[in-house]
């Protein structure tokens, strides 16, 4: 791993969550709650459906590796999502994005932004200069939390990747003032 991933903190705790390196122990749960249709419509990576064995992929080739640094995000113990900064080799863009995603029963509590907050704090803390993010225009949701954790709107237009790709989306930034 480069630089980044050893500045990044393995494990950060919030209020109410633990936000720590994905595990195969959080594999069952992770497959029954990304295995929904409403999720995968908004995601640009996530297949479906999704089973143990993409759980299990992610684990032990995504989750921490070259280009990606995701914690599983977790409330009282159990497993509720998954929050990452994709392109930390700072090869494919100059600037890593953060994405995330909970299980639909944990929507509209708060916890994305919670754990949004807390990575881009992170993020902040290990040198990073910005970080960008993208969301579905239609996904108001995302496009909220993303605004609570202190990114700015710099355009709209068609999605460049992913099962997304060609969809109408929001381009947000994070500048950090060094």
């Amino acid at each position: 791993m480069d630089s980044i991933a050893l500045r990044l903190p393995a494990s950060i705790e919030t209020d109410r969550l633990v936000l720590t390196t994905p595990t195969l122990a959080h594999v069952p749960e992770m497959a029954v709650l990304a295995n929904s249709r409403a999720i995968y419509e908004v995601l640009a990576r996530l297949p479906h459906p999704y089973g143990e064995s993409d759980g299990r992929f992610f684990v032990e080739t995504i989750a921490r590796g070259q280009s990606e640094f995701a914690w599983s995000i977790l409330r009282d113990g159990r497993y509720i999502g998954v929050i990452s900064l994709i392109g930390i080799d700072l090869k494919d863009h100059p600037t890593p994005e953060i994405g995330y995603w909970l299980g639909e029963p944990f929507w509209g509590q708060g916890y994305a932004t919670e754990a949004a907050v807390a990575v881009v704090a992170a993020a902040k803390v290990a040198g990073l200069p910005a970080l960008r993010a993208t969301a579905l225009t239609s996904n108001n949701g995302s496009r909220n939390v993303l605004a609570k954790a202190g990114f700015i709107e710099t355009h709209e237009g068609p999605s460049p990747h992913g099962t997304n790709a060609g969809k109408p989306t929001t381009f947000m930034r994070q500048d950090f003032m060094q």
